[in-house]
């Protein structure tokens, strides 16, 4: 009976340890956003690996998004990549002191506009240890070892406004056209009773 508690006991805790390691990866909140909207993005940035220490992460800006600044955090000097036409690519945060020990983590955020156009936003980070280890959180597939954040994206609320105004405007015309025949009925039943 001792030996049956023990595996399970034994079994719950690998459990743990693996939701632990499944959920300990760089992300990107909300999961969730509506196209066309200015959007703050958090970026958590959880180190993980014993005996290291996170000391930089770059995070690549999805093309549908355009990421115009950044919050300045505390202990983390950042530096911004762009392209040919200004445009934020790129965010990299570097601590300037020993960085991220195994059980911390840190939030960065950034602030930009969701493009009218888009479907959904995979953000695709780099995350350096003090010995020089580099993870990429790059894989599309979500159950992958280093899976990128993806961040789903809703349609503009304007879009959803403007169908719920015309099913508005087709349901009164409705009831405006019924509303005539109904009285073009009764006044021409009055008049055959005259006739």
């Amino acid at each position: 009976m001792k030996k049956g508690v023990w595996s399970i006991a034994l079994a719950a805790a690998a459990l743990l340890l693996f939701a632990n390691a499944a959920s300990a990866h760089v992300t990107v909140n909300p999961k969730e956003v509506q196209a066309g909207a200015y959007q703050v993005f958090t970026v958590r940035v959880p180190s993980e690996s014993k005996n290291k220490h996170t000391t930089s992460v770059t995070v690549d800006i999805p093309a549908q998004v355009k990421i115009t600044r950044t919050q300045p955090v505390p202990g983390w000097s950042y530096e911004l990549k762009k392209d040919a036409e200004g445009h934020i690519t790129a965010v990299s945060w570097k601590a300037e002191g020993p960085g991220l020990a195994e059980t911390e983590f840190q939030d960065f955020q950034l602030s930009g506009r969701v493009a009218d156009d888009a479907a959904s936003l995979t953000w695709v980070a780099h995350q350096t240890y003090d010995d020089g280890t580099v993870i990429d959180w790059a894989a599309s597939d979500e159950n992958a070892e280093f899976p990128a954040s993806v961040t789903t994206v809703a349609a503009p609320a304007g879009k959803a406004e403007s169908a719920g105004g015309t099913r508005s405007w087709t349901l009164g015309l409705s009831i405006a056209s019924l509303a005539l025949s109904a009285a073009a009925l009764v006044i021409a039943l009055a008049r055959r009773r005259k006739g």
